[in-house]
């Protein structure tokens, strides 16, 4: 059996995050706006975004700078290593080669850290106080907390009220970095109120957190969102795993595919 792990140096984080938008023969369309149906313009994400995200968001560059700032607060747990599943190969009994990258060694447990310490240093870096997001089983909102931690910016998060009854330690680390939680739905915003009205022992949903961590955002000018999945500049963050592990792939002896 040979080597099972392959790592990098601290001064191997990738400097650029990769935007894949830029290599697409079909550029993705534009969100619409759920009212009109028209195209989302930037004027329409300025209530909820810093303007660094939205243009991250719209961004043709194939490569952004990753901030001196942020690729410091990678080297807290990136590089991440690479490891070789032979176990699995062998329950498998494949004559492939299975390699995994694994992100759990971050200070709150997965991947998200890589945007949520982003999203936190271009929203400090437009002066927000506050930033506002949902979870669900707590990992995006232990990542944000821990990031808003590190730029001393408020984070106030609405956990779906289900987990936050049956994950009571990720509320607790949440709390240790700071964050205010809430049991998603509540009576703090219309939307909250709205649901509890109508099922006063509602459990919630990540639907329903989302329509109140934006409510929240929305009705305060220091206070902004951030979310965790799903939009372009949130996936453009996660593209130092993939530069990564290009690198360990190469170490491994395995033909480099990009």
């Amino acid at each position: 059996m040979g080597q099972r792990k392959f790592t990098l140096e601290e001064n191997e984080i990738p400097e650029n995050w990769y935007n894949i938008i830029a290599d697409m023969p079909n550029k993705p369309l534009p969100p619409l706006h759920p009212g009109t149906l028209e195209p989302i313009g930037p004027e329409a994400l300025a209530p909820l975004f810093p303007m660094a995200l939205i243009e991250q968001e719209v961004s043709m560059e194939k490569w952004i700078t990753i901030p001196d700032e942020v690729r410091n607060i990678y080297g807290l747990w990136r590089p991440t290593p690479l490891y070789r599943a032979y176990d699995l190969e062998k329950v498998l009994d494949t004559p492939a080669k299975i390699y995994y990258k694994y992100e759990g060694v971050s200070p709150s447990g997965s991947h998200k850290p890589n945007t949520a310490v982003a999203q936190a240093y271009y929203n400090k870096k437009e002066g927000v106080k506050k930033i506002t997001t949902e979870t669900g089983a707590g990992q995006w909102g232990s990542a944000l907390s821990f990031a808003c931690q590190h730029f001393n910016i408020d984070c106030e998060v609405y956990m779906v009220k289900l987990s936050y009854d049956h994950k009571p330690y990720r509320k607790s680390m949440m709390n240790t970095w700071g964050a205010t939680v809430h049991a998603s739905p509540t009576e703090l915003t219309e939307a909250g109120k709205k649901i509890l009205a109508l099922d006063p022992n509602s459990p919630g949903s990540l639907g329903i957190a989302i329509s109140e961590a934006v409510e929240a955002a929305m009705r305060d000018d220091q206070t902004k969102y951030a979310l965790g999945s799903v939009l372009n500049h949130v996936k453009l963050h996660q593209t130092v795993i993939g530069q990564e592990a290009i690198k360990q792939m190469e170490k491994a002896g395995i033909c480099q595919i990009l």
